[in-house]
This record gives structure tokens, sequence and C-alpha cells, in this order.
């Protein structure tokens, strides 16, 4: 019963004993608890995405009616796991002129940067790396290392294609930052504290994501655009700078790159889940904390399934639009929601456990977002009608001959 009540104490309590009885000092003993935990929790993190890019590839096909991977193993479940052996027999090669260390140093790098982040990730009640009273900081920092590595990455390739795509990685993914870590505040706010597992314990009666639904789609979208994946790829952009930063790295090199980019898809997933959807909570977490493991990792996926149906179906967004939707957007609607989620807790406060007030919090913060998400919508759709009338007026103007006619909604047609 105490394993199931405390899992991880259990196993440290028994290897502690074991440990002691060999005549090794207290210190040496907690080093190597902790080394152990950090091997674990990499290990998990590092396997995970065998099974994620097997289980993406094969979403994928199914929403775009293909078969996907289907011949390596049962399923094509071994597939993955061939193209990883595939990388590592290729050649490694290192272009001339290139910064060596820079060079080599980048993939891991960018690896490290996301594996980093499982540090904090609260999946039980009990279950967790280390719980700092800054952790949502510490994400911000941590995963900042990823836009620095791919940034090195096509500094140091020597390649100008390369470097246009590090150069991207400015106008892309730092601009991003900017609404995510806007958006990561209301939590805090929420929750009075920057801690994870505080985080989580402050949704056992409602979850954030009904107080502050506008900033969990901030957080999201904005996110996902950090781990330049589809329909936010411009970083690669293999149409148009034929790889990206990433075109002068080979073999295994390339495939930490790759491994960085779905297990980042995942993390995200599992971000927004302990930001937003309660985390571990649910039924009989507290008293079985691997039932919370397991809400946890479902809840998860049910967000990274949103990233995969995103990467299916949305087409690449132009470069200018994808910075006007960022500046001209999501960043005020960001601050908007700070603002809003300020002034509610003012004047419906919610004392402490009382159900009553707890209530009429919740339901201030969530109708006061559906007002401003229907302020936006209304905003957006306005301003697009706009920007359409006046490219369908230059267009007329610049050719004259090519638009004649106008619908009944005022709208321009084509000649035929």
């Amino acid at each position: 019963m105490d394993f199931f009540a405390d899992p991880v104490g259990t196993l440290a309590k028994l290897l502690t004993e074991w440990l002691t009885g060999l005549g090794l000092p207290a210190d040496l003993i907690t080093l190597i608890l902790n080394a152990l935990g950090v091997v674990v929790v990499g290990t998990v993190a590092l396997v995970l995405p065998l099974f994620t890019i097997w289980l993406e590839r094969r979403l994928i096909a199914a929403m775009q009616d293909r078969v996907g991977p289907n011949r390596v193993g049962p399923q094509g479940l071994l597939q993955t796991i061939a193209d990883a052996l595939k990388l590592l027999t290729k050649e490694d090669i290192t272009p001339i002129g290139a910064d060596k260390l820079v060079y080599n140093f980048a993939p891991i790098l960018v690896v490290i940067s996301v594996i980093t982040l499982w540090a904090v990730l609260p999946f039980a009640i009990n279950v967790y790396g280390a719980d700092l009273n800054v952790a949502v900081l510490y994400v911000v920092a941590v995963g900042s290392l990823g836009t620095l590595a791919i940034m090195l990455g096509g500094w140091a390739s020597n390649n100008k294609y390369a470097l246009l795509g590090a150069f991207r990685t400015v106008a892309q993914l730092v601009c991003y930052e900017v609404p995510m870590i806007l958006s990561l505040l209301v939590p805090v706010l929420l929750a009075n504290s920057m801690s994870m597992q505080k985080i989580v314990a402050g949704q056992e009666q409602v979850w954030f994501i009904f107080l502050a639904p506008l900033a969990a789609f901030i957080f999201f979208i904005s996110s996902v655009a950090e781990t330049g994946r589809a329909p936010f790829d411009l970083l690669e952009a293999e149409s148009e700078i034929v790889a990206g930063f990433n075109i002068e790295y080979s073999g295994m090199k390339f495939g930490m790159f790759m491994v960085a980019e779905f297990l980042h898809a995942f993390t995200v997933g599992a971000l927004t889940a302990a930001l937003f959807l309660g985390g571990w909570q649910g039924p009989g977490a507290e008293q079985f904390p691997l039932l919370g493991v397991l809400y946890f990792v479902l809840k998860s996926f049910a967000c990274y399934f949103l990233i995969i149906l995103m990467r299916a179906t949305f087409p690449r967004i132009r470069i200018d639009h994808m910075l006007d939707l960022n500046w001209k957007f999501l960043v005020p609607l960001s601050v908007i929601s700070i603002i809003v989620t300020m002034v509610v807790n003012k004047i419906f406060p919610a004392v402490g456990g009382d159900s009553t007030s707890v209530f009429i919090n919740a339901a201030a913060l969530f109708i006061s977002n559906v007002i401003v998400i229907w302020l936006a919508l209304m905003y957006a759709n306005n301003s697009a009608r706009q920007i359409r009338r006046k490219e369908e007026a230059a267009l007329k103007l610049n050719n004259p001959d090519i638009l004649h006619a106008a619908d009944d909604h005022g709208h321009a047609a084509p000649a035929h």
C-alpha cells in the first residue's frame, strides 16, 4: 500500500537503505539518487519520440487518406527504430569553414533545452523532478535555449541558406515568446504562485482553461509556433530555402533536431495540461499517484493530438501574416487577458475554499473571457475585410483588365 501511495518515495527509501548498507556516505547516496532520477526522466523523454513519431505519421496518414508506415514490424511500429538505425549509420559530415565546436554542440543543446523542461513537470502529487518556486520562469528561460541552438546551428554551418533559416528564427521564435510569456502570467495570477505543483493544486475545483480560455488559447498557439512545426514551419520551409537552418547537418546530428522537434511538441501538450487542464488532478489521484500519472499523460496526449491535427490540416502561414498574427493580435490579446484577470479577481475574489465565492469568481472570469474573445473575433473579421478591399482596389488600379465586374456583395469578380 505504501508503494501505491508514494511510489517514488518508496523506491528511494529502499535504495537508500541498500546503499547505506554498503557503507556509502549520505551525501554520495543523495547524489546517486538525484543522478538516477535524471537518468530515468531523461531516458523516458528520449525514448518517447520513438512512439510519438510513429503515432503522428499514422494519424496524419489517416487524416489525409494515406496508409503511413505499415511494413517494419506490426502496423509499422518498428519503422522509427529502423529510421534511427539508418541515421546512426550515415556519414557524419562537417562542412568546410564551419565553426566545428558550435556546429557540433547545437544539436546537443536543442535536445537538452527540451529534456530539461521535464524537470519541473508535475506528473503526480508526489511524482516530479523538482518543485521550484519559480518553475514558470524556469520554463521560459530553458525553452529559449532551443532558439539559441537553432541560431547557432545555422550560423556555424557556413552556408547562406542555413544562415537565412537562422535569421527566420529571430523573426518567428523570439517574437512568439512575447505572447507566450504574457499568457503564462495568467495561471500564475490565478494560482498566486509560479510553482507548477501549486498551479496544478490551484485547479482542484475548476480547471484554469474555464477561468482563462483566452490565455490557454494564446499559450497553446504561441507554444506551437515556438516548436517550429506546421503551420509555423518557416524555420525550415523546404520549398523556399532548400531545408533551412539544418541543411548542412547529416546523420544523427540531423536526427537530434528532429527528435527535439517531436519531443518539444509533446512537451507543449504536457505544459498545457499542467497549466490549464488540471495536470494530474482527477478522481483518486491524491490517494493513488499512479492514477494521477495516467490522467496527466492522457491530457498531454489530448493536447498533442490537437498539435498533430494542426500540422495535418493547415497550410503554411506566410511570414508577414505570421508576424501580423503575433504583434497585431496575440500580443494585445495577451495583455488584455492579464488585465481582465486582475480586474475580475479584484472585484470577485475567490475566498479560500468557499464554494460560493469560487463559483462567482469562475463565472465572472469565464464570461469576461468570452466577451473579449467575441470582440476580438469581430475586430479580426472587420480588419480582414478592410485588407481585402484595399488589395482588390489596388488590383483594380494596377490591372483594370483583370477585374471588371462585382458580385452582389460588392466583391470584385475575376474576368473569364
